[in-house]
């Protein structure tokens, strides 16, 4: 669901004219199928825009307008849904995805507190702010010099936002508290490969902090593709730290500097990172588990274990390994001797 404080749908589109700057003629169903918005796959209804790039689940119950599939999907995709074949259906999409959706701007000219604000008489705002056209800031704010927060940006009560940081896509909670720097809401990096090489898939979804967050100086929380990324109450996320897309962090989750947390990725409440901990997409980790310094996660961490390594595995598995690396290799050098 596209949310209109941050995005405007500057108009509709026809199977036909996406098939045409695509450059492909496989078209299976009603050329003239107009679409005015766009969806994941699993959340399209009759009037969106989706692409899929494999067959699963979300082929075979698709209720979009129009699909843009590779050929292997587009097989298993329901007839009454307009398909646009392409080998390169996620490059595609991004290019009729830019043509349906805009990302709103600050506007050229604005005053710097744009009129179309609401801002609470007890709002600090120290020079050089700006504030875009639809934004929300509650009693209490403080908001730091040359700081910007984007159009339909709304925040909370009491929350206080450090110098020469940038907010936008963004629903901010009461008693945050976000350091200078600090980037929330910028598109994260979606790759979609094309004929003419990779390119940049454009973000239509959310920022979400929940009340108490606390986030570091110079770290980046990128929003959506589609969903939300989703940071939990009472959270603490060092300086240096990057949440990709998508991602969901629980509630009273600790992360230090250098924390990297990729695309799609879950963390549950009350975990633990050390410093510069990885994760990789698509990877969950319990309720309560802890994470050693230095660690990258490849595989899900179950809850309450405690993870270390590279690999990270559990860490007594891993200081096994280490004592008997430690231990061939005082051999070896005996017998060099």
């Amino acid at each position: 669901m596209i949310d209109p404080r941050f995005y405007e749908v500057s108009g509709p589109l026809k199977a036909s004219d996406i098939a045409e700057f695509a450059g492909v003629s496989g078209v299976r169903g009603d050329r003239t199928r107009i679409v005015t918005s766009i969806a994941s796959a699993s959340q399209a209804g009759p009037s969106d825009l989706t692409f899929l790039e494999a067959e699963d689940e979300a082929s075979r119950q698709l209720a979009a307008g129009v699909c843009i599939a590779s050929p292997e999907a587009a097989k298993h995709v329901p007839i009454e849904v307009t398909v646009v074949e392409t080998a390169h259906p996620r490059a595609v999409f991004a290019r009729a995805a830019e043509r349906l959706v805009k990302l709103r701007e600050i506007e050229p000219g604005q005053n710097a507190i744009h009129l179309e604000t609401r801002v609470a008489s007890s709002v600090t705002l120290e020079p050089g702010c700006v504030v875009g056209r639809g934004a929300a800031i509650g009693p209490g704010v403080r908001i730091g010099a040359n700081t910007v927060i984007g159009p339909g940006v709304q925040i909370g009560a009491r929350t206080a936002i450090g110098a020469n940081a940038v907010i936008r896509c963004a629903l901010i909670g009461d008693d945050v508290r976000i350091f200078p720097g600090a980037i929330v809401g910028e598109a994260g990096f979606g790759l979609a490969a094309g004929g003419a090489g990779a390119v940049l898939s454009p973000h239509f979804g959310r920022v979400i902090m929940q009340n108490g967050v606390s986030l570091g100086a110079n770290s980046c929380i990128d929003r959506g593709l589609f969903d939300d990324t989703v940071i939990g109450e009472g959270s603490h996320i060092d300086n240096l730290c990057h949440i990709g897309h998508n991602c969901r962090i629980g509630s009273r989750v600790v992360m230090a500097a250098f924390a990297g947390v990729s695309g799609s990725s879950e963390v549950g409440d009350g975990v633990q990172f050390g410093g510069r901990v990885g994760l990789k997409d698509h990877v969950r980790v319990g309720t309560g588990a802890r994470i050693a310094a230095g660690a990258a996660v490849l595989s899900d961490v179950p809850a309450g274990e405690t993870w270390a390594g590279y690999p990270a595995k559990p860490i007594r598995t891993w200081m096994r390994e280490l004592a008997w690396l430690s231990r061939a290799s005082q051999k070896r050098s005996v017998k060099d001797e």
